[in-house]
């Protein structure tokens, strides 16, 4: 096409993200593809045509949306991941569950694993060898590759325009979405932007943010003195049966970047149990252990997810803390909620941490629980319950025997952690055991969050993670 100079007063550079294309042989053959708009949809349903098995390489968003449509219209899916668990954004074990559901649908999930060339086979587009590793190498066929795994700020424009970059090669912006050129703006997933809670430069590629910045840079452009505030990284989606959310900062970025924290497990209902079709959930929240401030949070389950991420971006957008969870007043009817909203019953958790009520142990603290000898697990549920499923090395005592029984078969001289299946009567155990002068620490979602540190263990228990 021909080109042509325009003048303009203020120019708005919004050119997007572009998929990342992986620097390995075969990757520009007739049927590997990426997915980015309507027409790379239409190009991919019809080079499913024909095909059998399809290769899906990033298992983000993009990839296990994928994964999950191909299986519905009959299509055998392999789903690949250099990372050792699936959608980023998550702490691993809130992963876990997303993981499991995948592979119960059938798809053969393989992480930590890198794609390494692909080939064709006897002449035919629809033949492909792909070959992965580490070592040792192995390989496998497939009728078409589709690549999911990130992307990257399409800059060209900007970069040859002169502007100053930032990190991942993003447009580097003001508060008022004004590039290094004050008459240049930029908006959307070409943009550097502030992640709300470290206060760091980061890319942050949403739908959300980048129609606020839209607005933002055209309030600005006719003199209103707009500013974006930052990206907490709200986002969601759905993998077959289980939703998942988060917002805020994970565990692992408050961890990279040394900000303390603490954080609670709950495992609610959607609504009222007694209520048809009530569904479970665990929650995940991140707080600071001073003040209580609200770091993140993440969501994973059926129904109800998305509502409670949307309560706690609100409140981190809001500077609260686990106390004011504590007083939320959320609406209430049995087809819709529980009387303690699930929000309202994480900040009774982490505030009655924050008012040392209650000490509390985690499952990642895998050397001071199982193999510590100065730890005793116990398990306080029903033995009807914990034949379906325990934490090994853990005792039984039941909960309404533990104050007889505690004196004679527990030693005072270790740490006691009580156990249930969500953490409820693992926290009434607690307050028995240290009413008898015990060191006592409630295991934190109890054997539920213990399942999702263990995925071998949670595949067998998936019907418990989700009822």
């Amino acid at each position: 096409p021909s080109s042509y100079w325009e003048s303009y007063d203020r120019l708005v550079i919004a050119t997007g993200a572009a998929p990342i294309k992986p620097p390995i042989p075969g990757a520009d053959l007739p049927n590997v593809h990426s997915l980015r708009n309507l027409r790379d949809l239409d190009f991919i349903q019809h080079r499913l045509n024909g095909v059998e098995h399809v290769t899906v390489v990033g298992a983000g968003f993009i990839g296990c949306e994928l994964a999950e449509n191909l299986v519905r219209i009959g299509k055998r899916v392999t789903l690949l991941d250099f990372a050792p668990q699936v959608m980023a954004p998550l702490d691993r074990e809130m992963s876990v569950p997303v993981a499991e559901t995948l592979r119960a649908h059938g798809i053969d999930l393989q992480l930590s694993t890198a794609l390494n060339s692909i080939e064709l086979i006897d002449g035919s587009e629809q033949n492909l060898r792909v070959t992965v590793g580490p070592e040792p190498e192995r390989s496998f066929d497939t009728g078409l590759v589709l690549m999911g795994i990130g992307v990257r700020p399409d800059n060209e424009l900007a970069e040859r325009a002169g502007l100053e970059l930032g990190v991942r090669g993003t447009v580097r912006v003001n508060e008022h979405m004004q590039t290094s050129d004050e008459h240049i703006y930029a908006v959307g997933d070409v943009v550097q932007v502030d992640d709300f809670v470290p206060r760091e430069h980061a890319h942050v590629p949403l739908a959300g943010p980048a129609n606020r910045q839209g607005r933002i840079a055209a309030d600005h452009i006719f003199g209103r003195q707009s500013t974006y505030r930052g990206t907490q990284g709200s986002s969601i989606t759905r993998v077959f049966e289980c939703t998942l959310a988060c917002t805020g900062s994970a565990e692992k970025t408050l961890r990279r970047h040394g900000i303390p924290f603490e954080k609670v497990y709950v495992h609610p209902y959607s609504h009222v149990k007694h209520y048809p079709d009530a569904q479970a959930m665990c929650l995940k929240v991140l707080f600071c252990p001073e003040s209580g401030r609200i770091l993140g949070a993440q969501a994973v389950g059926g129904a109800g997810v998305d509502k409670r991420i949307d309560v706690m971006s609100t409140a981190i957008q809001g500077g609260m803390t686990v106390y004011d969870l504590e007083e939320l007043e959320a609406c209430y009817a049995p087809p819709f909620n529980s009387a303690k909203d699930p929000v309202n019953m994480a900040g009774f958790v982490a505030g009655g941490i924050l008012r040392s009520d209650q000490l509390q142990a985690h499952s990642d603290w895998e050397d001071s629980l199982i193999s510590n000898d100065n730890v005793v697990l116990v398990d306080v549920r029903a033995e009807a319950e914990r034949s379906r499923g325990t934490i090994p090395t853990s005792l039984h005592v039941p909960l309404d025997d533990l104050r007889e029984r505690a004196p004679l078969e527990l030693p005072h001289d270790k740490v006691i952690v009580p156990f249930c299946r969500e953490g409820m009567r693992g926290y009434l155990a607690t307050c028995v055991l240290r009413s008898l002068g015990y060191n006592a620490r409630n295991l934190s979602g109890g054997y539920l969050t213990y399942l999702q540190y263990h995925p071998d263990e949670l595949r067998e228990h998936m019907d418990a993670f989700f009822l």
